[in-house]
């Protein structure tokens, strides 16, 4: 058993030396323990509907709950996060109404893609180091993002950081920058402590929401995060938020970029994949109005916003222009008023009635 336990030690340091091989900044190690905490608030959550339109979460619940409810031979999770860290301002563009904000997580390439890619390598070798050292070949099970998986309390658990106020993880080298991954094993690994939660008395994250989307701290409604709106929801905005969508078309950075913790994240340590693509630090809501399908296909290949498809993405760029009060998007606004898709149209009428003079009145 010693020599056993020895040789898992082994495999567990070669494991960390070999995921910041692969890009992950960070890696930690927790036991695949349910949390019944954290599954009681996520009851709660998804029973007050602050999950929206998200029918996805509430539909596996019972497998979201924590590692055994979903695999019961589980016995170790391993917490991975790959840096996205910036060395610009997330909120530098706000005033700047005639370009759009798309969120830092987004420039880059799909993370879905990047992340997953070096969780089924860190696989392989595990597997083969096991082989190696003469242990049992270890069962995996690798996620990241789409599976009914809470990565951020398992990261918490696994002291690869806290979950904050904002409800995304939070770490002290990183900030609140890392794209996160998990992989369930078989085998027992020595566990990291659990991360304290280090928020303190701070509030920027509450006090920066444009739409007061946290009820308290810890909570997230998410049917008012802007986050929410412009890439899960299907259908129209409600107008009650488009003017504090500003001009955000995809995604929200200003929970996470107002926390203090950010101030020690180094974009040295940033996966070169998430290095932002020139086109979309700061591209012109003209060029992206005009957008068809291929044509939004292509600028998005490669690119997690590709996932939302053209017409969720211009009813966005639509509210950006209507909020810009630049009259130099009346034209390309007046275009997409005959959008075949009823979405688009809705929201160029809005636009357009936002951007008409004041005594000018329209129709729809």
């Amino acid at each position: 058993m010693m020599v056993n336990a020895s040789l898992i030690d082994t495999l567990q340091a070669k494991l960390r030396e070999e995921a910041t091989r692969l890009g992950f900044a960070t890696i930690g190690f927790a036991p695949a323990e349910d949390d019944p905490l954290r599954a009681e608030r996520l009851e709660q959550w998804l029973g007050e509907g602050m999950h929206g339109s998200m029918e996805w979460m509430e539909a596996r619940a019972d497998v979201r709950r924590g590692p055994q409810a979903m695999w019961p031979e589980a016995r170790s999770v391993i917490a991975l996060g790959m840096s996205y860290a910036t060395d610009g301002d997330p909120l530098a563009l706000a005033a700047e109404t005639d370009r759009a904000r798309i969120s830092v997580y987004a420039q880059g390439r799909d993370y879905h893609d990047t992340v997953k890619k070096a969780l089924k390598a860190l696989a392989r070798f595990m597997v083969a180091e096991a082989k190696a050292l003469g242990l049992e070949e270890p069962q995996l099970k690798v996620f990241v993002d789409t599976a009914p998986v809470m990565e951020k309390p398992l990261g918490e658990a696994a002291g690869i950081g806290w979950q904050g106020k904002h409800t995304n993880l939070v770490s002290r080298e990183h900030g609140s920058w890392l794209f996160l991954g998990a992989m369930y094993c078989t085998l027992r690994f020595a566990p990291d402590e659990p991360h304290e939660d280090r928020c303190g008395s701070c509030t920027e994250c509450q006090r920066a929401c444009p739409t007061d989307a946290f009820p308290k701290p810890y909570v997230l409604d998410a049917r008012r995060c802007i986050s929410y709106l412009t890439i899960e929801h299907a259908g129209p905005i409600p107008e009650e938020f488009r003017t504090a969508i500003g001009n955000r078309i995809y995604g929200c950075d200003d929970c996470l970029a107002v926390c203090p913790w950010n101030k020690f994240a180094d974009a040295a340590a940033r996966h070169r994949a998430f290095l932002p693509r020139a086109e979309l630090a700061a591209p012109k809501l003209a060029h992206l109005l005009a957008l068809d399908d291929p044509g939004f296909r292509q600028l998005f290949s490669g690119s997690p916003i590709k996932r939302i498809g053209r017409d969720r993405f211009v009813r966005n760029c639509l509210i950006a222009a209507g909020n810009s009060g630049d009259a130099a998007l009346v034209g390309p606004v007046e275009v997409l008023r005959g959008d075949p898709d009823p979405v688009v149209a809705e929201a160029a009428e809005w636009a357009a009635r936002q951007l008409a003079p004041p005594s000018q009145t329209r129709s729809g």
